[in-house]
């Protein structure tokens, strides 16, 4: 079992200077390996393979003696390896065409091998021992090592290990229904009772000490060095906003997992559903993607489920007692009666209710995996291939 834990690390002033040149070269080779591959496909049609454009390096290293001596070599291979693997993932469907880096964003590299745990201090080849705060033990053989910068200008690590086994903690044996909203964050029914955990809206708590700080930030001359100190101070805000969300979703999803076995969400279809002009911001700040992966990788370290039904299914319209299913509910009915059973529902506590049982009922008919409610996919299919220019063209194109 593969376990990532995040540490901040400290370096000093002559390691932050070893490790900027780290980020430069891996940087420039992925540039460099991207516009090969992109002059590549205008020119033959085809994609250039990970082999090709890995034999570049020794080449490229008598060319530009700073990529020898200044980054260690494994890390460009990485970056080679990254490279791949995100064209692989944009022609299957799952990511977007491959970008061109920038130094003024956040910054990484990958070790593969090398790196050890030296008391409180990771030693990382070609950069030294660097000091690091571990929050707990590193446990296992360390498989890659990932160092990155953020806007802010704060180093961590990310040591992913490989253990033996999985962490079968003791925990409840429930079987929850969650409902995700915007007024309540989720809502949870056991089988007994419906838990409402309110919205904390990270956002809005910072929007006006965002605001003034941007007003700023635009006020200032470019390429001044008072305007690089107010990047850095709206860039603050916003990691200010984004480790509050973790935060919330961290804890709460740590909740839920130790009192239950399975849970079951609903597929929702975020991407269609910021399209709504009004509720965009609402949506993108909730994090409720983020909230199903970290019940996801919980689950599975308990040997735990995770269920998710069809976007489809009318969990907000049917009548949890008789199954009779209305018409028409608009956003705004929060409570309405079933016109068949006379039975008075809750919208949020009765669509957690549908849920769950709909996840039970799809773990009875043999479903062991997250499958849809309707027994097919709802996604349509999204497979694309990159143009001359680097876009990705309108049609479905099977991997060449």
């Amino acid at each position: 079992m593969l376990k990532a834990i995040k540490v901040r690390l400290y370096p000093t002033a002559q390691q932050e200077i070893a490790l900027a040149k780290s980020f430069g070269c891996a940087r420039w080779y992925w540039n460099y390996a991207l516009n090969a591959c992109i002059q590549h496909y205008e020119q033959t049609g085809k994609s250039l393979k990970l082999g090709v454009y890995k034999a570049y390096l020794p080449q490229l290293k008598v060319e530009n003696l700073w990529l020898k001596e200044d980054c260690y070599s494994a890390v460009l291979q990485c970056v080679a390896i990254n490279l791949n693997k995100a064209y692989t993932n944009f022609f299957e469907g799952r990511s977007k065409f491959p970008r061109f880096k920038s130094k003024h964003h956040k910054q990484s590299i990958q070790y593969p091998q090398n790196v050890k745990v030296v008391g409180d201090c990771l030693d990382i080849p070609k950069i030294g021992v660097v000091k690091a705060v571990f929050h707990r033990s590193i446990e296992g053989k360390i498989k890659t090592v990932t160092i990155s910068k953020t806007p802010t200008d704060k180093y961590f690590a990310s040591i992913v290990c490989q253990t033996e086994g999985s962490d079968n903690q003791a925990s409840g044996d429930k079987t929850l229904g969650i409902d995700l909203g915007l007024k309540d964050f989720a809502i949870v029914h056991d089988g007994e009772q419906v838990t409402k955990h309110s919205n904390p809206k990270h956002l809005k708590r910072h929007q006006k000490n965002l605001a003034r700080k941007q007003k700023k930030f635009a006020r200032k001359v470019k390429g001044s060095n008072s305007r690089q100190k107010y990047k850095k101070l709206v860039a603050k805000v916003h990691e200010r906003v984004s480790n509050s969300r973790q935060d919330f979703l961290h804890k709460l999803s740590r909740k839920l997992v130790d009192e239950s076995q399975v849970i079951v969400v609903e597929n929702l279809h975020v991407k269609g559903m910021v399209r709504n002009r009004k509720l965009a911001k609402s949506i993108c700040d909730v994090g409720w993607g983020m909230f199903v992966n970290f019940l996801d990788y919980k689950l599975k370290a308990k040997d735990g489920q995770l269920l998710e039904i069809g976007r489809f299914f009318p969990s907000s319209k049917t009548c949890s007692c008789c199954g009779h299913i209305v018409d028409k509910l608009t956003l705004d009915v929060r409570g309405w009666d079933c016109p068949s059973c006379r039975t008075h529902h809750d919208r949020d506590g009765n669509a957690a209710l549908n849920i769950r049982n709909e996840g039970i009922r799809i773990l009875s008919d043999g479903g062991g995996n997250p499958v849809t409610a309707d027994g097919g996919c709802v996604r349509p299919p999204t497979r694309t291939r990159a143009r001359g220019n680097g876009q990705r063209s309108q049609k479905p194109t099977p991997y060449p």
